[in-house]
């Protein structure tokens, strides 16, 4: 797929699936902004892409909001944003929790995504429309037992997606969220050895970047689509709710259409 001409931020990009999406967009022609809090690799993969690199915590809506800015001086707009950047919980609600380490999750994990759609919308409808990417989890679409909270976040990013989908789609901007099982990075290098050992097949970065590149190319707006080993990824297919009845039991047709506004 060719990105020539076109602009892109990734968060989270000094290193794994980020430093990877920013890779594969800038071999495909795209000018890319590296923004992450790892200043020096950052600053090495923005070298490597000849695009630009901006210290950006995702906890502060500022730094999102000036990492935008960033790209639109030095490139003059922005078409992608890839909302990336993620750290792994590794505690649960027992005597390990410690509420100062749940709001830097949650920060990172959830308001980083909320923040970055915020400050990148308002520069993708400037130019007619674009992509916006988070990664979220296959944590986030079944039960985490070994790291609940982390399941809780990617599952609400997950929700955000599927409902900011049709609301931007208005605006010509497709929503979308990656969901990768367990890959080669950081976050599971913890327990790397007991996902290997237990035969849980571990991805390659390159495997879960070519569903960044697929959901770019196809995702329609609101899909959140699966990564796992072995099978081609695709949009995950939700099961509906249950619906509404009247008294006499009959079923309720909810369009729900009039209750999406443009004020997005």
């Amino acid at each position: 797929m060719e990105f020539s001409g076109k602009v892109a931020l990734v968060t989270g990009a000094a290193n794994g699936i980020g430093a990877g999406v920013a890779r594969r967009l800038a071999a495909a022609g795209a000018s890319v902004v590296v923004a992450d809090v790892d200043d020096e690799r950052g600053q090495a993969v923005a070298d490597e892409v000849d695009g630009l690199f901006v210290h950006c915590d995702v906890r502060d809506p500022l730094h999102s909001e000036a990492a935008v800015a960033a790209a639109v001086e030095r490139f003059g707009g922005l078409d992608i944003a890839v909302l990336n950047a993620g750290i792994g919980t590794g505690f649960g609600l027992g005597d390990d929790f410690d509420p100062e380490r749940y709001r830097t999750v949650m920060g990172i994990n959830l308001d980083g995504v909320v923040y970055g759609v915020h400050a990148a919308s308002a520069e993708l409808k400037k130019r007619g429309g674009g992509h916006i990417v988070a990664t979220a989890s296959m944590a986030g679409l079944m039960a985490m037992p070994m790291d609940p909270l982390y399941g809780a976040n990617k599952a609400a990013v997950v929700g955000l997606v599927r409902g900011l989908g049709p609301v931007f789609a208005a605006d010509n901007i497709t929503v979308n969220a990656v969901c990768p099982a367990f890959a080669d990075t950081a976050i599971i290098s913890s327990f790397k050895d007991a996902l290997v050992s237990s035969g849980m097949p571990v991805m390659s970065v390159d495997d879960v970047v070519d569903a960044f590149v697929a959901v770019l190319r196809d995702g329609k707006p609101g899909e959140c689509w699966f990564v796992q080993a072995g099978r081609p990824s695709a949009p995950f297919t939700f099961p509906n709710p249950p619906g509404p009845r009247t008294a006499d039991g009959e079923r309720v047709n909810l369009d729900l259409t009039p209750l999406t506004t443009k004020e997005n």
